[in-house]
């Protein structure tokens, strides 16, 4: 895999080459490691595409996770996310964390690549956990390959150049991915 696209929020692409870039070339490795004809196994059943082979989100997350943990990135880095005036009891977890840069990848819904950059990090960042973050997404072209439902790139960066950037806002630089 390969990286097609990038998009600085908040000045993130500046601040990660800056401040971490060997943790950020790692990240560019992981990408071109793995190798996604190997996770194009699903078998549609979905009426617009039934009985078409698409990528395996599934196994494409397992393959990134494999990579970044080869490399001493945390898996799964989770706090607590506690309100017992409230009786809940929880966590938030962010996929991989090295050093003071997180790193999300989504394969996902569009409401979680929002929720990632907009939410959670800012959450992590309050923490003391990261300083920037990492949105790993796929690009239209591979999100098309997959089953319907998964977000891309463009649609996600749309959103986040008409949102504006906020104060709370942390840098983070948003990823394309493509075959």
């Amino acid at each position: 895999m390969n990286v097609v696209y990038r998009y600085s929020h908040k000045d993130g692409e500046a601040v990660i080459l800056s401040s971490c870039r060997e943790l950020y070339n790692e990240i560019l490795e992981v990408i071109s490691s793995v190798d996604c004809d190997i996770h194009k196994t699903k078998i549609s059943e979905e009426k617009t595409m039934r009985g078409r082979i698409l990528y395996s989100p599934i196994l494409l997350n397992a393959a990134f996770q494999r990579e970044f943990q080869s490399r001493g990135w945390k898996y799964d880095v989770r706090i607590a996310a506690d309100l017992p005036e409230y009786g809940y009891s929880g966590f938030r977890a962010m996929d991989y964390v090295k050093g003071k840069l997180g790193v999300e990848v989504q394969f996902g819904k569009y409401s979680f690549m929002v929720y990632n950059v907009a939410a959670k990090m800012t959450i992590f960042h309050n923490q003391g956990i990261i300083d920037a973050g990492v949105e790993i997404v796929p690009a239209k072209v591979f999100a098309q390959e997959m089953s319907t439902g998964v977000s891309y790139f463009e649609q996600f960066v749309w959103d986040l150049k008409h949102r504006g950037v906020a104060d709370i806002d942390i840098p983070v630089l948003v990823l394309g991915i493509g075959i």
